[in-house]
């Protein structure tokens, strides 16, 4: 039997149903203050292409906090070069978009290049 997800006790149904202000109540500290104090012109504008239905709608707002009514749907987040696509689950609810668009990438060094010392010029190629 599979398991069944669930956000701080509370089934996927029922978190759906939930007003703003009791979504909030369940919320860490910092994410609570923040859709206390509402959202953004670029947050709300994102909100309403959702409840539309566009197709992956493009965003740069990287601060906001995930809201049940983004579950089971595709955004693209802005990393500073390119729209990076994510895919919203229920394990996701209170957390940042910007989180999971990573900014930055792993350096990956190749051999050395033209000016390098001759003790690194010696390194072993494999």
């Amino acid at each position: 039997m599979a398991k069944e997800l669930m956000f701080k006790g509370k089934k996927a149904e029922e978190i759906t149903k939930l007003s703003m202000t009791e979504f909030a109540l369940l919320l860490p500290a910092r994410s609570r203050r923040s859709l206390k104090r509402g959202f953004t012109e670029d947050q709300k504008k994102l909100l309403e292409n959702l409840k539309k239905g566009e197709k992956d709608p493009k965003t740069q707002c990287r601060d906001m906090v995930i809201v049940p009514e983004m579950v089971n749907k595709i955004i693209k987040v802005y990393n500073g070069k390119e729209f990076v696509m994510v895919t919203v689950t229920l394990e996701m609810l209170g957390h940042r978009l910007g989180e999971f668009s990573q900014t930055r990438k792993k350096v990956a060094h190749s051999a050395p290049g033209i000016g390098a010392t001759r003790s690194s010029a010696s390194m072993s190629v494999k």
